[in-house]
């Protein structure tokens, strides 16, 4: 990402409502992990730093980006590598499970060589978390700024998850109830090229209502038939 991209996640990853339900997700999915846990582009270090409270888990960072590594490794005081998602710098079977949010969406990123790489370095029945965001059609400005060139539905990630020999794949959206306001903002409000980041501070009384909204749907006993963003879990053979 642009350096100013990073500037603005490392300023409000830890308040703004978007990333709290995107780390109260992912620590779900992780329920039950012990051991050995890579987040594989842990950009400034906002999900690890959620999961730096949970006792059991041995947090390694892996990012290509030296501010992000250093901020990463100041908030969460997990163990940080820099290096490239397309090639870990990691043993094999190193992992019991390993997160990666928003990344394979990425430009610089080779979607198929990252889940290869991932499948290396998880143990057999390592578990593996992919989230990603939804819907080729709404990309927008904001993914124009943080170089996004990849967003997938439900069929899709399960499809890319299978081809590279995951299995148990498990693949919900999330941000449903607000996927309206999200086509809103970013078809009809945000379509110039100068349009501003999505990433913001939000004033406390919206923000608390937006994640109050994400957090219903997450206690949801069903999942969404739509979201903004698709979240998968996956084992490897």
């Amino acid at each position: 990402m642009e350096p100013a991209e990073y500037e603005l996640m490392d300023a409000a990853e830890a308040r703004m409502w978007w990333y709290r339900a995107l780390h109260a997700r992912v620590r779900d999915a992780l329920a039950g992990i012990d051991g050995r846990v890579l987040d594989a582009g842990c950009g400034t270090g906002g999900l690890l730093s959620a999961l730096a409270g949970r006792s059991g888990l041995d947090l390694t960072g892996l990012e290509p980006s030296a501010f992000g590594a250093r901020r990463s490794r100041q908030k969460s005081h997990a163990r940080i590598v820099r290096g490239t998602i397309n090639a870990l710098p990691f043993a094999p079977a190193s992992f019991d499970a390993a997160v990666t949010a928003d990344v394979l969406c990425h430009a610089a990123v080779n979607p198929a060589a990252a889940l290869h790489e991932l499948r290396r370095v998880l143990r057999p029945g390592g578990r593996l978390l992919v989230n990603m965001p939804a819907y080729a059609w709404l990309l927008s400005a904001h993914d124009r700024r943080v170089h996004n060139v990849l967003r997938q539905n439900r069929a899709q990630l399960r499809a890319m998850l299978a081809d590279a020999g995951f299995v148990r794949i498990c693949v919900r959206y999330w941000n449903g109830l607000l996927l309206p306001l999200m086509v809103a903002q970013r078809k009809l409000l945000a379509r110039g090229g100068g349009a501003a980041s999505d990433v913001a501070l939000f004033p406390p009384w919206l923000d608390a209502i937006l994640y109050a909204i994400t957090d219903l749907e997450r206690r949801l006993p069903f999942s969404l038939p739509a979201g903004g963003s698709v979240l998968a879990t996956a084992e490897a053979p």
